[in-house]
């Protein structure tokens, strides 16, 4: 398969001052000097504890940081010659926190409407307000919401159908890639099933790849093909998600792998 997105010697380092007074800077390496890639219509999973530099990533590759070092490719164009516009309707995020991500004083219909004709605008595309309206509740029906919620407000729904709107949202502007940062770990075990079985239908609907950035190994490896371990801003492990499962090489893989709770039966 060929390459979506392609990562090469990515360096983020943060600068921390050590004390009110002093002049010596702690450097924290978020990210370094680390390099993969992405398929087309591949999930790509993403594992490491909370500060490993999973996030960091993520907001590098959509720019909301940016790198001191390194270079990223979108279908072999450096994606740092992008326009916002481009970048936007190439590649999407879904956040961790549904509520957060979502303006509490825009409907469903203003949050979702706004993608499509920004989407529109960027492909040349005219449509009309109730094509545009048309087009959303296509949209609210594909990740399973129904129509009728246009009007509504984010604080109405729960926290799975807030992170379905979340999905429509990045849906809305027909991305080749998906970033999603922890999607599910603020959602509730039987919610959390329910959206990862929505993103595996999305990703054969629509033929779509996904960077999956989660610290539940389990969850990595029954979602993703390939699978990275990061820890400290490197990548320590990467391989095929059920190889690393079972036979991992780096100690602190084992250690990950360890720490997944083991369910006991009383008989």
């Amino acid at each position: 398969m060929e390459d979506l997105l392609e990562i090469k010697d990515l360096k983020k380092y943060f600068f921390l001052k050590k004390g009110l007074f002093s002049f010596n800077k702690e450097t924290i390496k978020a990210v370094d000097n680390i390099s993969f890639s992405i398929k087309k219509g591949e999930i790509l999973g993403l594992v490491g504890e909370s500060g490993s530099g999973k996030s960091t990533i993520a907001k590098l590759i959509v720019r909301l940081i940016y790198p001191q070092e390194g270079k990223i490719f979108f279908k072999k164009e450096e994606i740092g010659k992008f326009s916002r516009e481009k970048l936007s309707k190439n590649v999407q995020m879904i956040f961790q926190d549904p509520f957060a991500s979502l303006n509490p004083k825009l409907s469903i219909g203003t949050i979702i409407g706004e993608v499509v004709r920004v989407r529109n605008k960027i492909s040349g595309e005219i449509c009309s307000k109730g094509e545009v309206r048309e087009e959303i509740k296509r949209i609210l029906a594909t990740v399973g919401l129904p129509i009728n919620i246009l009007s509504d407000y984010p604080h109405q729904f729960s926290g799975g159908q807030r992170q379905r709107i979340g999905i429509a949202r990045a849906l809305a502007m027909r991305p080749r890639l998906i970033i999603a940062d922890e999607p599910v770990s603020s959602l509730d075990i039987s919610i959390q099933a329910q959206i990862i079985n929505l993103l595996l239908d999305l990703k054969e609907e629509f033929n779509l790849s996904f960077l999956f950035i989660a610290h539940d190994l389990n969850l990595v490896k029954y979602l993703s093909q390939r699978m990275l371990v990061m820890y400290k801003g490197k990548i320590v492990e990467e391989g095929l998600s059920e190889e690393i499962y079972r036979n991992p090489q780096n100690l602190y893989t084992q250690q990950l792998i360890e720490s997944i709770p083991k369910i006991k039966y009383w008989l």
